[in-house]
């Protein structure tokens, strides 16, 4: 097993998942649907069949189960406020969406104690928040853990900057591009890396047409190539 591969999650099941106001704001994946009374319903029922499978085939899964206060319809989606990684470190990140921030488990380190995990030490990013900084976890950052390399499209959800802090806290390098789609106002950033690339042991699952600038694009490429990995190409 690479240092890319994992066999343990820590999964959040849903009690009020819903589609997010404050989040569709950037993302314009999300739309509104009048059959979405019984999402949460239907993403529980999903939830529960992937952790079986999840289980079936030896991933240790540990599960958290969501309150229904505060409303956190995007609860499912841990990975944005914090990081586990190898070496015992838990990363904390700041988040751009207020509903999105209540998220946060103020009792995480216990219950990753009671879980059986060792947390050495904890980088608490949040608070840059407080500056309108934002860096949503892994769905801005796609780290490649054998190259240490750190992968990131700008958006109102990714600073660049506290990007940089990270990798140097963590000895990565950054690898910093645009990656945008359509919208019927024209090209806008994508908002989060992670809806257009991926990283494994030996590929990288990457929209490289979503990288407008060519530059941008050929160091992205190379540095995959560099690290030993092939990229396969998605739309």
């Amino acid at each position: 097993m690479t240092k890319n591969a994992t066999n343990t999650l820590l999964m959040i099941r849903p009690v009020r998942f819903a589609m997010n106001a404050e989040t569709a704001v950037d993302n314009f994946y999300q739309k509104q649907d009048a059959r979405a009374k019984g999402a949460n319903q239907k993403a529980q029922i999903e939830f529960d069949r992937f952790v079986d499978k999840l289980t079936g085939i030896g991933v240790e899964t540990y599960v958290i189960q969501d309150v229904a206060e505060p409303h956190t319809p995007d609860s499912i989606f841990p990975n944005n406020w914090i990081s586990m990684h190898a070496d015992s470190r838990v990363l904390l990140y700041p988040m751009k969406a207020q509903n999105r921030r209540l998220e946060r488990l103020e009792n995480i380190h216990s219950i990753l104690s009671d879980f059986g995990f060792d947390v050495q030490a904890t980088l608490d990013y949040s608070d840059a928040e407080l500056e309108n900084i934002y860096l949503e976890g892994t769905g801005s950052i796609i780290f490649d853990h054998d190259d240490k390399t750190a992968y990131m499209a700008r958006s109102q959800r990714a600073d660049e900057f506290l990007l940089g802090q990270i990798c140097e806290d963590l000895g990565y390098t950054p690898m910093v591009f645009g990656a945008f789609q359509d919208t019927p106002e024209g090209r806008k950033p994508i908002y989060h890396t992670n809806v257009m690339m991926c990283i494994t042991d030996t590929y990288a699952l990457l929209c490289l047409e979503a990288i407008d600038n060519e530059m941008e694009r050929k160091m992205v490429e190379e540095r995959i190539y560099s690290s030993g990995k092939e990229i396969i190409e998605i739309t």
